[in-house]
């Protein structure tokens, strides 16, 4: 795994026979999902070291703007960054409680290679398809 990408990782070859969310698929995700809430909680310290730092009482009412433009962007970022952590911690979680890789609606298995592109799914692809047709008519 790369310290510049955390989510660019080796996918995991599986065993054959090998259950599925046997304790190597579980490690494999774990290390995944820890060096992935590293790197964001590093870059929410970025930001607010950078914001500490440049943070100036421009004279000038264009560049104060132009400041505050860019702060407000980072703190939406950052935001989403936050949900986004708290995804990753009650995936964690459910990896702790064993429920991790399998669907909060019907209890499918996920599948390894949608955890991979999404470590924080909840839901199987159908469930999350169907989910997302419902959310769609209703605010269509």
């Amino acid at each position: 795994m790369s310290l510049d990408n955390p989510m660019s990782f080796k996918p995991y070859v599986l065993k054959k026979k090998e259950a599925y969310m046997s304790e190597g698929q579980r490690k494999h995700f774990e290390v995944i999902l820890e060096a992935w809430k590293e790197s964001l909680l590093e870059e929410m310290d970025r930001t607010m070291a950078h914001m500490q730092d440049e943070s100036a009482n421009f004279p000038d009412p264009m560049d104060r703007a132009s400041q505050e433009e860019e702060f407000s962007l980072e703190l939406r970022t950052r935001d989403r960054e936050r949900k986004l952590i708290k995804k990753i911690d009650e995936a964690l979680e459910a990896l702790k409680n064993s429920e991790y890789g399998y669907c909060e609606s019907c209890g499918a298995e996920i599948g390894l290679r949608r955890l991979e592109a999404r470590p924080t799914a909840s839901m199987c692809i159908d469930c999350k398809t169907l989910d997302e047709i419902k959310e769609k008519q209703l605010y269509s």
